[in-house]
């Protein structure tokens, strides 16, 4: 299959940027665009900080085709995400500072300004197989029609939107707003200011 020069080269500036930023280790994470009745998503084993066109792969979001067997380890996940919401792009990934809250915390709330503004709360899956479809498939589509993004416990995240830069900037909020969360803890002292408070209308 011969990928359209433009998705490519967002896939591979969106990729480069998820690697620049940390937010996947060499190897991992995976990203994916709907286009009616197929996706493209990532090959597996391709590295999103180094991508070619034949790291990309067209799938059927209707049924499950060959290309199952070369396409994304969570595959199966986005094309869930797909049939049952109304996002057009998925970014999975997995940022450190989220993760480690996701190890301590049932759901990540933030407590800055920009990040209760714009995700408020962001809910963590507590799943018994958390890498694999298998779980995934069934409880993160579910999420991602109430939130921006959804935190697999000890795993990764996803993020849903209308395009993968969008979906890149949910997850760079979300990693922000981790960030600031785990780095406050550090401290030891109590917030003067949780403005999580202040949202009420979540």
């Amino acid at each position: 299959m011969s990928v359209d020069e433009e998705i490519f080269q967002e896939f591979r500036r969106i990729g480069q940027f998820l690697d620049r930023r940390g937010l996947i280790s060499s190897h991992g994470g995976n990203m994916s665009v709907r286009q009616g009745k197929k996706m493209l998503v990532k090959r597996r084993g391709a590295m999103l900080g180094d991508l070619h066109p034949w790291d990309i792969v067209e799938m059927s979001i209707e049924e499950i085709d060959s290309k199952i067997m070369i396409a994304s380890t969570e595959a199966l996940v986005h094309r869930a995400i797909y049939r049952e919401t109304d996002h057009l792009a998925v970014i999975h990934c997995h940022p450190v500072h989220t993760v480690a809250l996701s190890l301590v915390e049932d759901e990540i709330t933030a407590i800055d300004a920009e990040g209760a503004f714009n995700l408020k709360r962001i809910p963590i899956l507590d799943l018994k197989l958390p890498i694999g479809p298998v779980e995934s498939a069934i409880h993160v589509p579910k999420m991602l029609n109430n939130y921006k993004v959804v935190v697999v416990r000890s795993h990764g995240i996803f993020a849903g939107a209308e395009t993968l830069e969008e979906a890149y900037n949910w997850v760079t909020v979300c990693e922000e707003a981790s960030t600031i969360r785990y780095l406050t803890m550090l401290t030891g002292k109590p917030l003067l200011r949780d403005v999580s408070k202040e949202f009420h209308d979540w």
